[in-house]
């Protein structure tokens, strides 16, 4: 049930078919059966008129109002079909704008420091990766695929019902190593420069910053030097064995059709380190863009 409730694209599908269903059936069905009643007691009120007048009862304003009042009455739509009617259009919008353009999420936590905060308002392109079904997330056209450095929300792999959002670190084929908080990807190490440090206000703590250079992607993060380099307690996940795990970091071999994701606060992400591969048919979309941020309204804007 838990799960149920959380899958919005589920809960707009069925408005929306609700409504639609409701909005058809009045379309072509309901409003004809109103209209031939009314037609039939318009006919019966007249002839009812046309008799009293025969018999020499006058016909006053009454008549007309009267003769008025029966027909909308008569023509009125139930409330329930009103209000579905009007409600069908704006669902099947926003169902077709969330399944098939972008989809707005909120940051619920740290991981992506200093790149997002927690409360930033995102917007997630839903085709860039390719068109899929809404609900069972399958694609049926190709279009990009996923580059390393993208930011990138999927479908928690544990429990698909959860949306995660972290960095693209390792695209299907790559070798990744992470040794002593610093990456290698095929081989190549990755350049970082060194930031001021960065400040957590919540905590009042502060991070070690860099600037990380992905294959060509720049972009920050922390790490925290009083972290341990190595990876506690990882998942016993799908292709684990394609994992090693020591003092100083692991290193990966990313199997087809998945990804490696990490979040940027290095030292306070829970990612592929811990819980594996992220599966092609689990993605979302890409991250891009802030829209809003309650707290600090300068956080508006794109983002890399």
């Amino acid at each position: 049930m838990q799960a149920l409730l959380g899958n919005f694209a589920l809960i707009l599908f069925v408005l929306m078919v609700v409504t639609g269903v409701i909005w058809f059936a009045d379309t072509f069905f309901l409003s004809k059966q109103r209209r031939a009643r009314a037609d039939a007691a318009l006919a019966e009120f007249d002839a009812r008129v046309a008799r009293d007048e025969a018999q020499g009862i006058p016909r006053d304003g009454a008549v007309a109002t009267g003769r008025a009042e029966l027909q909308a009455s008569l023509l009125k739509q139930p409330a329930w079909i009103e209000y579905s009617g009007s409600f069908f259009p704006v669902i099947a919008l926003v169902f077709c704008l969330r399944s098939f353009l972008y989809e707005p999420f909120k940051i619920p936590s740290s991981s992506m420091v200093p790149t997002l905060l927690v409360g930033d308002l995102i917007l997630v392109n839903k085709f860039t990766y390719g068109i899929r079904l809404p609900i069972i997330n399958k694609k049926i056209i190709e279009v990009n695929q996923p580059q390393r450095g993208d930011v990138m929300v999927f479908k928690y792999p544990k429990d698909t019902s959860v949306d995660y959002i972290k960095r693209v670190v390792g695209v299907p084929g790559d070798k990744i190593v992470y040794k002593n908080k610093r990456l290698t990807v095929n081989g190549e190490q990755i350049s970082y420069k060194a930031l001021p440090d960065y400040l957590d206000e919540e905590n009042l703590t502060y991070y070690k910053q860099w600037q990380e250079n992905l294959t060509g992607v720049e972009h920050k993060i922390l790490t925290d030097e009083r972290a341990p380099n190595f990876v506690p307690n990882p998942d016993a996940f799908p292709h684990h064995e394609l994992c090693t795990y020591n003092a100083e970091g692991f290193a990966c071999t990313v199997p087809p059709g998945e990804y490696f994701m990490m979040g940027d606060n290095r030292d306070n992400s829970l990612d592929s380190r811990y819980w594996g591969f992220v599966p092609d048919q689990n993605i979302v979309g890409k991250a891009f863009f802030v829209w809003m941020n309650l707290g600090d309204i300068k956080r508006i804007g794109s983002f890399h």
